[in-house]
């Protein structure tokens, strides 16, 4: 029996070669566009889940009751992983670590910057990194070893075995490779090059060791004994600072692992999403070019419904019944479906490396995975029985004696629901393109938005090594000036453009309502700051050389810190900040570094070069980039000869922040454009249909005189209807949608008609331009051939 049905759906696939071809295609082109969504949807959702045991691994966050709201954070004081460890049961471990660092390791000639994670031995029971050498109970025993990944190993050793062999961090300290692990994939938080062991970070940092509650300086990290453990954990976790604090703003809480990537927003100390919201929203634009691609095999087969209507007709005269019928179409449908994933399994190998590119990712076809194949298996078989199911129905509902009559259109109401799938196809068409071009409005809104600083011709490296010794670093700044390649010069606490920095609720002014708690950014800059990032002074001044008080009890506020306090006149105002004395002498208006798309949170600023890590410099616009950059280098290197420079562009960094929103956008745009031209492929069908059923109509009006122009906007009449019905369903839709969306940035743009009018006229034309090419040929076919037999 399945022999029979395979020969006569080839047999048919093999008559109509330029039908199926556009048949099979267009089901091709939609599900590469589903698998290579499914891919990223797959790539984001494995995040942090690479580990055994990890529905008993958590991360620690803090809650601090700060402008009367809850806020939370991801460090936490340094004493709370130990304390939980031993008061708490259910915790069967917890480690301290850091967040990323980059630090310079030496061997022999070979000197790279490498990113370090400094964390307790009991990391490695938390964690299961695959070892290659060594094991993770000897790993981080003492302050003097290390652990690198097999690529660190490879840059710095070679081939050799590197246990026990010493590299020398940060130019001072010789370490000894006590393991080697895999490398770490991509889709993980917390990502490393090196390992370090927490007691060597307490012994450059003894403060750390010293701190107290108060001080949030740490990443924790909690394993339970049993997933049943969790709500006892958390709950004593949550008593556990207030008991050894009394008074203690702060609150911590368990946090599953698994989540700190996707589920990355918090609200009032509630989680509210995050990156999951992005990673539904292309899981559902996979589901909608789906389904526009089996719709559109839907209306391709069933507009060939003439041609199969007479096979139907005999088969069941001569005693085939409706099921077999329809179980020989759904045959068909699975082998079209079968034949479009081989195409598409082709077509996502080929571009998979693109996306990979653009994406900066790296996902894979893991070809050994059970999971893949039982995708690739239902995809095939959803869409076979999806994109079938109607065709299948509809033709072998065929009445014989009416069939082979003569074909009137067997199947009453077959073309409303025709015209519904159309409205469907192109609806969702629509809301995609109106969706793609907001959110590429956004951006451009975004990256035109004035900062309130010149991004331009700024760049930062970092102090470190020698520079980090009084004197080198004034001399270099003075030697950069010399040159006139840097018109100004300053420090900063950290990168210029990093997401997050020191934040404090320890500030004091006067008429502050008692019992409140207000966060503060505080940052160290040195001497010309404002004229070195091209901000703007509002009141007062920067700080100076020329006033010895700057450098112990002067501060500048930013135009949010003024707006928080209520400072009528706040240049000369006393204010309380961790016990120390503070005047107010300048402030600053607002601008945007650490987030272009969120209002810039109150700021102080106090000179401190001790603190800083940074580097700015303003480079003379009048100059030579190339030659400025590597003049900058060459002095850099002399002065500090065992770090490799790295000079950072401020404009570029910038540009990275948006590196999410243009993916969405790029993601979007792609992808709509895919789902136009599928459900063009669907009108297509439709105008089959509709030329078949008004041949003869069409005929007997050429006739009697009606003209080619007159023909052409009669067929085209009802396809405008349709897709005029697509817009109006699609535009409130698309609007509530990007409504939504936006309403996470601080700066966005006005959802203007434009956009929408453009998805109309652009939908309008294609659709005429698509259904033209078959009507034409319709309207200008000779009228006999088709009344010869009347």
């Amino acid at each position: 029996m399945y022999t029979i049905s395979l020969k006569i759906a080839l047999r048919n696939l093999w008559r109509n070669k330029s039908f199926s071809a556009i048949n099979i295609g267009g089901l091709a082109i939609g599900l590469t566009c589903c698998l290579l969504l499914l891919l990223y949807v797959n790539y984001e959702w494995s995040y942090n889940k690479q580990f055994k045991d990890i529905d008993k691994i958590y991360y620690t966050k803090l809650n601090i009751k700060l402008n009367n709201e809850l806020v939370t954070f991801d460090a936490s004081p340094n004493i709370l992983a130990p304390t939980a460890l031993r008061s708490i049961p259910g915790i069967s471990q917890a480690a301290r670590f850091t967040s990323e660092q980059i630090n310079l390791f030496n061997y022999r000639e070979n000197a790279s910057k490498e990113r370090v994670i400094y964390a307790d031995p009991s990391f490695l029971k938390i964690f299961n990194y695959q070892f290659l050498r060594g094991n993770a109970s000897t790993a981080l025993t003492t302050p003097q070893s290390v652990l690198i990944t097999a690529s660190t190993a490879k840059k710095f050793f070679g081939d050799s075995d590197p246990i026990g062999k010493s590299i020398k961090w940060d130019n001072r300290k010789w370490l000894k490779v006590s393991a080697v692990i895999e490398d770490i994939p991509q889709n993980l938080s917390n990502k490393f090059d090196i390992l370090m062991p927490w007691s060597f970070y307490e012994q450059e940092n003894p403060d750390v060791k010293n701190s107290s509650w108060g001080s949030i300086n740490t990443l924790t990290v909690i394993s339970l004994v049993n997933k049943e453990s969790f709500a006892a954990a958390d709950a004593g976790l949550r008593k556990l600072i207030a008991a050894n604090a009394p008074g203690s703003i702060m609150e911590a809480f368990l946090f599953p692992y698994s989540k700190i990537y996707l589920y990355d927003e918090f609200k009032n100390g509630s989680s509210v999403g995050g990156k999951i919201d992005q990673v539904r929203l292309f899981l559902f634009m996979a589901f909608c070019v789906l389904l526009i691609a089996c719709i559109n095999y839907m209306n391709l087969s069933t507009a060939r419904s003439e041609k199969r209507a007479r096979e139907v007709g005999i088969r069941k005269t001569l005693g085939s019944s409706r099921t077999s019928i329809a179980r020989q179409f759904l045959f068909e449908s699975f082998l079209i479906s079968l034949l479009a994933i081989i195409i598409a399994f082709v077509l996502t190998e080929l571009c998979l490396p693109q996306l990979n590119r653009l994406l900066q990712i790296q996902m894979v076809m893991d070809y050994h995975s059970y999971t893949f194949w039982a995708t690739l298996i239902s995809l095939v078989l959803i869409t076979g029985l999806m994109a079938g199911s109607y065709p299948a129905f509809y033709l072998s509902s065929f009445i014989p004696i009416k069939i082979l009559k003569g074909f009137k259109g067997a199947g009453h109401g077959s073309l409303s629901v025709r015209k519904i799938l159309v409205v469907i196809q192109f609806s969702l068409s629509i809301c995609m393109i109106i969706c793609a071009i907001v959110i590429y409005n956004q951006i451009r809104f975004i990256q035109n938005k004035p900062l309130g600083f010149q991004k331009d011709n700024l760049v930062q490296l970092a102090i470190e090594g020698e520079l980090a010794k009084p004197g080198k670093l004034a001399l270099l700044k003075k030697e950069l000036h010399a040159t006139g390649v840097v018109t100004y010069a300053t420090e900063y606490a950290n990168s210029f453009a990093a997401n997050g920095g020191s934040v404090t609720g320890e500030v004091y002014w006067p008429g502050k309502p008692a019992n409140t708690s207000i966060s503060f950014n505080h940052r160290s800059i040195g001497y010309d700051f404002t004229k070195t990032v091209g901000a703007k002074l509002l009141e007062g001044r920067d700080f100076s050389p020329a006033f010895a008080a700057d450098s112990l009890n002067s501060v500048i506020l930013n135009e949010s810190a003024v707006k928080t306090m209520q400072l009528k006149n706040p240049v000369g105002t006393q204010i309380k900040w961790e016990g120390r004395e503070l005047t107010v002498i300048g402030v600053l208006k607002n601008y945007s570094n650490s987030s272009m798309v969120s209002v810039p949170q109150p700021t102080l600023f106090y000179y401190g070069i001790k603190p800083s890590t940074m580097l700015l410099l303003r480079l003379n616009p009048t100059q030579n980039l190339s030659r400025s950059t590597q003049l900058i280098k060459e002095l850099t290197q002399r002065i500090n000869p065992f770090y490799p420079v790295n000079l950072q562009f401020i404009d570029q960094e910038m540009a990275d922040k948006l590196k999410t929103e243009k993916l969405l956008s790029t993601l979007s745009s792609l992808f709509g454009c895919f789902a136009i031209f599928i459900s063009c492929l669907g009108l297509l069908g439709l105008a089959f249909y509709m030329a078949e059923q008004r041949n003869r109509e069409i005929s007997i009006r050429k006739v009697l005189g009606a003209n080619l122009k007159s023909i052409l906007i009669l067929l085209n009449k009802d396809f405008i209807k349709l897709v005029v019905l697509s817009n109006i369903i699609a535009i409130p839709i698309a609007y509530i949608l990007i409504n939504s969306w936006l309403q996470k940035y601080d700066y966005k743009v006005d959802i203007d008609a434009w956009p929408f009018l453009i998805a109309v006229l652009l939908s309008i034309f294609i659709a005429v331009l698509t259904v033209s090419f078959q009507t034409f040929k319709v309207a200008r076919a000779n009228a006999v051939d088709a009344l010869k037999y009347e």
